[in-house]
């Protein structure tokens, strides 16, 4: 495989960097000094609740730890972070509940 040249490299780096831009100034610039619609609002809220779960659920479904087969530590920690976060209603106490999970069965079944 060869390797791209320095300007290519540079090209693509910044044409990101445009598109990054112009895709935040759409929000920013546009739409920023008008109200949103409730609507909108109502399912903006909703953005972190899904986007966590789509980042997680992979890694818990098919570990590349063990190569795609799901496992009593990772199938824990997801059980008892959805638990604690049902109960509890915090993001942050779900989170390192979860954590403590994984590790500490990580560490008790190696």
């Amino acid at each position: 495989m060869t390797q791209p040249d320095s300007v290519t490299i540079w090209a693509i780096i910044i044409g990101l960097a445009i598109g990054s831009y112009a895709l935040r100034f759409v929000f920013i610039g546009f739409v920023g000094d008008r109200p949103m619609p409730p609507w909108l609002l109502r399912h903006l809220r909703y953005t972190a609740v899904a986007i966590l779960p789509a980042l997680i659920a992979p890694l818990v479904v098919w570990p590349s730890a063990t190569e795609g087969q799901p496992d009593l530590p990772r199938m824990s920690a997801a059980a008892v972070a959805l638990a604690v976060g049902v109960i509890s209603k915090n993001v942050l106490a779900a989170i390192f509940s979860g954590a403590a999970t994984l590790y500490g069965l990580l560490y008790l079944l190696s």
